[in-house]
């Protein structure tokens, strides 16, 4: 009975601290007082339970009745508690915890220390981004910058949450970048404005272009500065009708030369033939184009182009155009393309079913994905159910919500992402001990610090001039053209523009709570969509309080599935089915380890994004599909009402030495050919999905994490299973 009455006593503290004690940091900041950190720094210090407990139940007395108390004052009850106690070792540790942690966050916000790190091959950051290749020059020269970047930037942002980003509680995403620098993230280039308007790169002034190859050679222009303005994808928006009106031209043009040369009856089949010659080299141009630029970033842009709505013969034959082109492959051995990553709508009475005007073309994406990953696939009723809008999404995953103008107008295109910060959901699950209360008290701690940062993303990035950015302010890719002078927030206000809370390790807390087979249990279901949902009511009310638009965002976790389990390794050690697979999973997916079918799969994730609409995608993993392109379609068609957006992972690897097709044996040191051995990029194509676009991990290697997450990936279903399914 003592034991009961003394945990209710310590609880009734812990709740009256909670709620009405201000804590006052060094910076002046100042937090509520959450009592769970009392109890992580006693983890840190001793693993005797019953001495924690009474050193924990000490330092809140002390503190009780206190309305405002400084991070010193704590820190002195704390040392003095140790004192009485007579734990003279563990306050040797505790000053020398504290007396390391300053001293750690003097050193990573030196710029000289990740310097030494980056040249001595010591430092992730080399392989964070399977899309760099560190080995070239002007990849070099950014990655240098970004070590400058990332040591400054900590020291740019309140301490409290540079010092959750350095310790795993958080991740401020591209720090490289911002806030050291006032750029956005990832945007929906308003190509129609550009191109109808014309606009100016450098010196020239780039008129209207008057056929569909001068279209296409302005986009990739565009591509390549906006990529060298921003740090975050960027998408065209339902390219095969802002397409169309250029290649109109060339259909005219050629009828106007019929009408010189060719027989009345014929000159309209010759003129589509001539313009359908004139689309395919157009939108081959343009997917090389892509694949050769080179940003200021020393990468490939991160590029993702949208279609499937049109219907017109044009549009159809950009369509058509753009899938077979991605079928055929790049150069002489027709390697699989990486970018612009392809997103294919399925409409409803359109394409979805046999008889529908666009099957035809349908079918020719389901070869396509079959064949090479691509075109990933958006639900158009189901991203309008989802988001109020339909719109291909800014980058790999990222969706704006239903937005209009002073008019009334609908607006998508010319908006914009501001930023992301993730929260290490499985460190809280862990640090909870299972205990949901404290579950519940951590999250609200690491949301308000997630918040501060979010903010300060914002400020930052409203403090760029328009000159700073022509491209995106001055010249259209924002959607209006801002003067000298202007306020860029006048295109951020008002929730046009997006900055995200993202998430990571859904499946980690579930098995913190309900072991490692919960996906089955409705209760364990219902907790984590909880929290999800807890996630889009925090936005939610940032959103009235600031009047931006926060969302929830799946964040695709290229290096991140790595860089917080190997925090937390550090932290906790190897706890089985969390930490001890050496990644976490990404966002709300089911963990890749097992096999369920597709449609279990898809049933299982389809009720998370209601919350997470700011960013999502869900994905099936399939053996070669290349003979069996119905079995693919089987499931788009299932889950057209099920989900919003679904992308294909399958086994399209090839080694150019044996002729083997299908899929690489994963190994410690790469991927190499199960029939041959080889392993020489330059002889075999290996294709995998990193996180929202694909990657050539024998090309960029990935970081550990995510190799051994690709590694462990299990298909969801044989070929016969998904043909019955």
């Amino acid at each position: 009975m003592d034991v009961i009455k003394n945990i209710t006593s310590t609880q009734e503290i812990e709740d009256k601290l909670l709620n009405s004690t201000t804590v006052i940091k060094a910076d002046g900041e100042k937090t509520k007082f959450y009592p769970y950190k009392i109890s992580l720094v006693l983890d840190e210090l001793t693993d005797d339970s019953e001495l924690k407990a009474s050193l924990y139940a000490t330092i809140l007395s002390a503190i009780e009745g206190t309305a405002t108390i400084t991070t010193d004052k704590i820190r002195e009850i704390f040392k003095q508690a140790l004192e009485v106690a007579g734990q003279n070792d563990l306050l040797n540790q505790y000053t020398t915890y504290r007396q390391n942690d300053v001293a750690s966050f003097e050193r990573i916000t030196d710029p000289k220390t990740k310097l030494n790190q980056f040249f001595n091959n010591s430092d992730t950051i080399v392989h964070e981004n399977a899309n760099k290749d560190s080995d070239v020059f002007s990849t070099r020269r950014d990655l240098t910058a970004g070590m400058v970047g990332k040591s400054l930037g900590l020291t740019m942002m309140p301490q409290t949450v540079a010092k959750a980003h350095l310790r795993g509680d958080i991740h401020y995403h591209d720090l490289d970048y911002s806030p050291l620098t006032e750029m956005t993230n990832c945007c929906l280039v308003d190509f129609k404005e550009m191109l109808t308007n014309g606009f100016k790169i450098g010196n020239a002034d780039v008129a209207s272009p008057k056929s569909i190859q001068t279209a296409t050679a302005q986009m990739s222009q565009i591509i390549a500065n906006v990529a060298s303005s921003q740090y975050g994808g960027c998408s065209a928006d339902r390219a095969d009708e802002l397409l169309a009106p250029f290649a109109e031209l060339n259909y005219k043009k050629h009828l106007r030369d019929a009408e010189k040369w060719v027989p009345e009856d014929k000159r309209e089949e010759y003129a589509k033939s001539k313009t359908k010659k004139d689309i395919y080299d157009a939108m081959q141009a343009l997917e090389y184009e892509i694949n050769t630029l080179f940003s200021s970033q020393g990468q490939t842009p991160f590029t993702t182009v949208g279609f499937g709505l049109g219907t017109s013969w044009i549009e159809r034959e950009i369509q058509k155009s753009i899938l077979q082109i991605r079928i055929k492959g790049l150069g002489k051995q027709h390697r699989t393309a990486i970018f612009p990553k392809l997103v294919f709508t399925l409409k409803r009475g359109l394409n979805l079913k046999p008889g529908d005007p666009n099957y035809d073309i349908k079918e020719l994406a389901v070869e396509c994905a079959t064949k090479r990953m691509y075109p990933d696939i958006l639900m158009y009723d189901k991203i309008k159910e989802l988001t109020g809008s339909f719109k291909a999404p800014m980058g790999c995953r990222s969706f704006l919500q239903g937005w209009k103008d002073e008019n009334g107008k609908e607006v998508n295109s010319g908006r914009m992402n501001l930023g992301v910060v993730t929260i290490n959901l499985p460190r809280i699950a862990i640090e909870s001990h299972g205990d949901k209360r404290v579950f519940e008290e951590i999250f609200d701690d690491r949301l308000q610090v997630a918040k501060k940062a979010l903010l300060n993303k914002v400020e930052r990035v409203k403090q760029a001039k328009p000159e700073n950015a022509p491209i995106l302010y001055q010249y259209g890719a924002f959607g209006k053209r801002l003067n000298e002078g202007d306020s860029v927030d006048e295109l951020f206000t008002h929730r046009r523009a997006t900055v995200s809370l993202g998430y990571i390790g859904l499946y980690e807390v579930g098995t913190v709570f309900y072991g490692p087979k919960w996906e089955h249990n409705q209760e364990a279901h219902d907790f984590t969509l909880g929290i999800v949902k807890k996630l889009h009511d925090y936005c939610v009310a940032w959103e009235k309080e600031y009047d931006y638009h926060f969302s929830v965002y799946s964040t695709p976790a290229e290096s991140l599935t790595d860089t917080f389990c190997e925090d937390d390794i550090k932290k906790f050690g190897k706890i089985k089915d969390i930490t001890e697979k050496e990644y976490y999973t990404n966002s709300f997916h089911y963990d890749v380890r097992k096999n369920p079918t597709p449609f279990e799969k898809l049933a299982f994730e389809k009720d998370y994004p209601k919350y997470a609409s700011g960013g999502f995608i869900h994905y099936c993993e399939y053996p070669n599909l290349k003979q069996n392109p119905k079995a693919l379609e089987a499931v788009w068609d299932w889950a057209y009402d099920q989900v919003g957006y679904l992308g294909t992972n399958t086994c399209i690897d090839h080694c150019y030495k044996c002729g083997f097709d299908g899929e690489f044996k994963p190994t410690a040191r790469g991927f190499e050919c199960p029939d041959c051995g080889n392993r020489d990029p330059e002889t075999c194509d290996v294709v995998k999905r990193t996180c929202g676009y694909l990657g050539n991990p024998q090309k960029r290697p990935m970081v550990h994490g995510r190799h051994v997450e690709i590694s462990s990936r299990v298909k969801n279903m044989k070929l016969g299973e998904i043909q019955n399914g």
